[in-house]
């Protein structure tokens, strides 16, 4: 087998370093020590005029070039949405029933519906493409993870505590030792996710899918008027990033493009340091363990799942105020397809966000892009690039949120901070994107 190199390491954050690294002109700093800290507050002056890059070079790989249009499909989105809201009269089918009714909007992560004192929170998703590398290589032991969540996750963006999910699995010939695999990988992903597996369905298709597809739909719960809109994002918030550990689940119709006209076959071994530790690691199969890791292994790491310890910084935060009051939390972001610019579901067009001392960036991205030529705009708005959650909130409250995040063993950074632009701005890979 050939071998590709990169190294790839863990890294560890320390709360001393969290604050923002960089002082440009329309930053406004201003420090004080904390407990022998040195802690920063941050705040927005008017915008620096600058040039970035908004559209990828022609001669690159591309999602569109792949067969993904993200343009396309968002405007087949908004023509869904319009007729539905046309055909109903704009009404609610449920507007004059007690329970049931709709309060959430469109473009948030999770809908949301009315249950007494409660709200229910909705999301449904599925694994995608990443299936397809999984049947190649016929190996289905971490994909249920990546389906729970990428449901889960963005229940996580409206405040919602996830407590159920039902899976759908449709496949052209059923085999009960791959949907054995699933049995286990469900598994282990409704106990990091903590839901009920309540059910699902099968379907055996052989003339409508030609290999296995699977998806679902996850319920959550939040108290009444506790539930996290970004609706209170305001220029001077900071954003609070998460590490990912990987892909996750998104623009593997790109990832698999490219290999496939780089001849790069999955069982390839890539020469990189594997992270052994509770933060960030690749699943190896079980065949592999004493051999460096293969393509194939680094592109089925399974998503992660941010359940925990976020539930517990919500409540603690709603029933104690530690290590803030709730209301110090204005927006989260599950990083997904569309990369950087799901910020731009919170208040489109109202406030802008800008990265300036990000997360780092995951080897196996900066493989892939020197692979396919990938421009940085076609990256960061494919894929999570290291950061696959942020929280949105108050400066004052950003670095009791660390503090109280490095506690319970969850690694998070201060990456930037919300603006008035309208933009989502990445100063390092000078990228700009003006909607999701």
């Amino acid at each position: 087998m050939g071998c590709i190199g990169f190294q790839y390491g863990s890294f560890a954050l320390q709360h001393k370093s969290t604050k923002l690294s960089v002082q440009k002109q329309n930053i406004i700093s201003i420090n004080w020590r904390n407990k022998g800290r040195q802690q920063s507050f941050y705040g927005v002056r008017d915008l620096v005029q600058c040039s970035f890059s908004t559209e990828p070079p022609s001669s690159s790989w591309t999602y569109a070039r792949s067969g993904v249009d993200i343009d396309l499909e968002s405007s087949s989105v908004g023509a869904l949405i319009s007729n539905f809201k046309s055909a109903t009269d704009g009404k609610d089918p449920r507007q004059d029933r007690k329970y049931g009714r709709l309060t959430s909007k469109s473009g948030q992560f999770a809908g949301l519906i009315e249950f007494g004192d409660k709200l229910l929170a909705l999301t449904t998703d599925g694994v995608g493409s990443k299936l397809s590398i999984a049947a190649e290589l016929d190996y289905y032991n971490t994909v249920a993870i990546d389906c729970v969540a990428m449901n889960v996750n963005d229940l996580l963006c409206v405040g919602a505590e996830p407590i159920a999910f039902v899976d759908y699995i449709a496949v052209p010939k059923a085999s009960p030792e791959t949907w054995a695999s699933l049995g286990t990988s469900l598994a282990v992903a409704c106990l990091k996710g903590r839901v009920s597996l309540c059910g699902g369905e099968t379907a055996t298709l052989p003339d409508l899918v030609k290999e296995l597809d699977m998806s679902g739909t996850a319920l959550g719960w939040v108290p009444k008027d506790l539930q996290i809109t970004g609706d209170d994002c305001s220029p001077g918030d900071l954003i609070l990033g998460f590490p990912s550990i990987g892909f996750h689940s998104n623009g593997y119709s790109l990832v698999r493009s490219i290999l496939r006209d780089k001849k790069i076959k999955l069982g390839e071994h890539i020469d990189m340091n594997v992270a052994i530790d509770e933060f960030s690691h690749i699943e190896r199969f079980e065949t592999s363990k004493d051999e460096k890791p293969t393509v194939g292994e680094v592109l089925l790491n399974p998503t992660q799942i941010y359940v925990e310890p976020l539930v517990e910084l919500f409540e603690s935060c709603q029933q104690t105020q530690r290590p803030c009051g709730f209301s110090s939390i204005h927006g989260a972001v599950h990083i997904t397809g569309g990369g950087l610019t799901n910020f731009l579901r919170l208040q489109p067009g109202k406030i802008g966000f800008e990265i300036i001392d990000p997360l780092p960036i995951l080897p196996e991205f900066q493989w892939l892009q020197q692979l396919g030529t990938v421009s940085n705009h076609e990256m960061y708005r494919t894929f999570n690039m290291g950061m696959g959650f942020a929280l949105i909130v108050e400066p004052q409250a950003a670095s009791r949120i660390q503090e109280w995040l490095l506690q319970h063993d969850c690694i998070s950074k201060i990456v930037g901070l919300v603006t008035s632009s309208g933009k989502m701005i990445h100063r390092d890979a000078n990228v700009s994107y003006e909607r999701y």
